[in-house]
C-alpha cells in the first residue's frame, strides 16, 4: 500500500497537467470544474469552465442568474440536468449557507446534483478531507492493479472500488492522492494501449502479471438503445420562425427547439407527408423549401434520428401547435437550444 501511494504520487509530481482548478483552493471553482467534467473530456470542458468562472465568479452570482442564461452558457456540453442542478444548488448555497460554500462532506453531498464522487472530490481537493474519489479512470486503474473482475457498472462495484481506493490512500494527503489516481488512470493506465512497459506499478499489477490488461475492467453490456424518430419543422415566415420550449421532464427540459412531431418508425417522405399527424400540424399552404436534413444523436438508452424539414409559410398563414411561439429568425441564436438544433443551425448557416 505504501509503495503504491509513493509510486503514484512520484509519477504525478512529474506528469500532472497544469489545470486551473488545480491551482485554486476555492471550493466553488472546484465544484464548477467537477460538474463540468462529468462525462466530459478535459479539453472539451476547459473553455466552459473558464466561461462559467468569468460569468459567475461566485455562487451568489450564479444563483442570481436566470436559468436561460445558465443553459445558454452550457449549450453544447450536453447532459443539461447538470446545468439545472448547478443553478439550483447555487441557490441552496445562498439560502442555507449564506453564500459560503459548505465545508463538510455531508453538507456538500446534500447539494442538488452532488453524488458521492463529486462530494468526495470537493471535500478532498478544497478541504483536504480524507475521502477517496473513484471516477472512470480510477475504476480502470484499480480493476487492473488488483485484478478485480466485478463489473464496474454493477451495483456492487461502487462500494468495492471505493473501499479499495480508500485503503490505498492510507495516510497520504487526500488532495494529492486523488488527483494522482485520476491523472494516472487518464494518462498512463489508459483504456486502450496503456503504457505498461513504462508503468511504475508494473511489478505489482495483477492484470499485467496475468495478461488481463485488455480484458479489465469488466463492464456489463447495456441494453440495446431504443430508436426514436423526431421530425422538426423549421418554418420560415418572412423574417420570423417558430420555436417551442420543452417542458417534459427529460435531458432537454427548458431548452428551445423547432416544433416537432415524433413517429414510431422510420417513414419515407411520401408516407410522412400524408400522415394524419403531419397534416394536422402543417398548414396546407406550407411549401417545402428543400430536402430534409437528418442527424443521428446517440444517448445511453436511445438513438434519436432527427430530421429537419424546412418549410415556408405566407405572412398571414396560421400555425397552431400548442406551446409554439413566433420569433425573429435572428433571435434564435440568443436562446439555449439542445445539440440537435444547434447542429442543424450550424449546417444551415
Amino acid at each position: 500500500m505504501l509503495n503504491f501511494s509513493k509510486s503514484i504520487l512520484a509519477w504525478y509530481k512529474v506528469n500532472k497537467r497544469d489545470l486551473p482548478w488545480r491551482n485554486t483552493g476555492n471550493p466553488y471553482f472546484i465544484w464548477l470544474s467537477e460538474v463540468i467534467l462529468q462525462q466530459t473530456r478535459v479539453d472539451q470542458g476547459l473553455p466552459y469552465y473558464r466561461r462559467f468562472v468569468k460569468a459567475f465568479p461566485t455562487a451568489r452570482k450564479l444563483a442570481e442568474a436566470k436559468e436561460e442564461e445558465v443553459l445558454k452558457l452550457w449549450q453544447g456540453l450536453g447532459y443539461y440536468s447538470r446545468a439545472r442542478n448547478l443553478h439550483h444548488a447555487a441557490k441552496e448555497i445562498v439560502k442555507k449557507h449564506k453564500g459560503k460554500f459548505p465545508a463538510t462532506y455531508e453538507d456538500i453531498r446534500a447539494l442538488k446534483g452532488v453524488g458521492d464522487y463529486t462530494a468526495a472530490a470537493i471535500a478532498s481537493f478544497a478541504f483536504n478531507l480524507p475521502y477517496a474519489t473513484v471516477d472512470g479512470n480510477v475504476y480502470r486503474l484499480l480493476s487492473r492493479y488488483h485484478g478485480i473482475r466485478t463489473p464496474v457498472n454493477s451495483s456492487k462495484a461502487k462500494k468495492e472500488f471505493t473501499a479499495a481506493a480508500q485503503e490505498l490512500m492510507g495516510n497520504s494527503a487526500p488532495q494529492d492522492f486523488n488527483q494522482a489516481m485520476m491523472e494516472f488512470g487518464s494518462r498512463q493506465c489508459k483504456p486502450s494501449n496503456p503504457d505498461c512497459e513504462n508503468c511504475p506499478l508494473v511489478t505489482s499489477c495483477m492484470a499485467y502479471e496475468k495478461k488481463l490488461v485488455k480484458k479489465l475492467p469488466v463492464k456489463n453490456k447495456n441494453r440495446k438503445p431504443t430508436p426514436r424518430y423526431f421530425h422538426y419543422l423549421h418554418i420560415e415566415q418572412g423574417s420570423f420562425t417558430w420555436i417551442r420550449k420543452r417542458t417534459d421532464t427529460d435531458i432537454w427540459k427548458n431548452l428551445y427547439e423547432f416544433p416537432m412531431m415524433e413517429t414510431k418508425k422510420k417513414m419515407t417522405e411520401r408516407t410522412l407527408y400524408s400522415d394524419k399527424k403531419w397534416l394536422a400540424l402543417v398548414p396546407r399552404d406550407a411549401i417545402l423549401l428543400n430536402a430534409k436534413t437528418t442527424f443521428i444523436h446517440q444517448l445511453s438508452h436511445q438513438t434519436i434520428y432527427a430530421t429537419f424539414h424546412r418549410l415556408k409559410l405566407k405572412d398571414k398563414s396560421k400555425f397552431g401547435m400548442k406551446g409554439a411561439k413566433r420569433i425573429r429568425q435572428k433571435d434564435i441564436g440568443r436562446l439555449p437550444v439542445h445539440r440537435l438544433v444547434d447542429k442543424y443551425l450550424e449546417s444551415a448557416s
